[in-house]
């Protein structure tokens, strides 16, 4: 018979069950920090840092995000997600964020840049308020112990809504700020 002493269980191989609860846990802590430092903006007490610190922020959520969309799909067990309730209700968030960048939260999007040039209108507070109910969701199921559940929906989401919603927020305060700091007058 043949040794398996040093053979690698099924749930330390990469992509099994401790590599993904271990990017479970990577990506929920990312996630809340991506909401404390929205929710943080949207109090206004740090109107000079928002730019900044959305900026920053909008990045490190964009990396997770990269990192879910490269991996295997995540597929649910029985192929179902499970009711956790109500989403979070964001509208005041959404109206914060709009306080905090008025005057800069509009901006010229387009419908999908792949297979139109279709122009449409985005907002930075709804950008961040659709980012945070996706993350937020997926942590709804990460609190309940249900790590696989989470990975599944925020890869998802990532890649149905909340990744174009954080490039396009990421590409808008981007330009935001080299417009600040290039066409500034002295």
């Amino acid at each position: 018979m043949p040794d398996d002493s040093n053979a690698t269980p099924a749930d330390a191989r990469p992509g099994g069950d401790a590599d993904l609860a271990h990017l479970a846990a990577l990506t929920a802590q990312e996630a809340r920090q991506f909401t404390e430092a929205i929710t943080q903006i949207a109090t206004g007490a740090t109107p000079d840092a928002a730019l900044a610190v959305s900026l920053l922020a909008t990045a490190q959520i964009l990396s997770t995000g990269a990192r879910l969309g490269a991996i295997q799909d995540v597929v649910l067990q029985h192929r179902y997600e499970p009711d956790d309730g109500d989403d979070t209700d964001l509208a005041a968030l959404r109206a914060a964020i709009a306080n905090v960048f008025e005057g800069l939260d509009e901006y010229a999007d387009l419908v999908d840049p792949i297979t139109s040039t279709e122009l449409t209108t985005g907002s930075l507070s709804s950008d961040f308020a659709i980012i945070v109910a996706a993350l937020d969701h997926g942590l709804k199921h990460y609190d309940k112990g249900r790590p696989v559940e989470a990975l599944w929906w925020w890869q998802f989401s990532y890649l149905s809504d909340w990744g174009e919603r954080a490039a396009m927020a990421l590409r808008v305060l981007h330009g935001l700020l080299a417009h600040i700091r290039l066409d500034a007058d002295e």
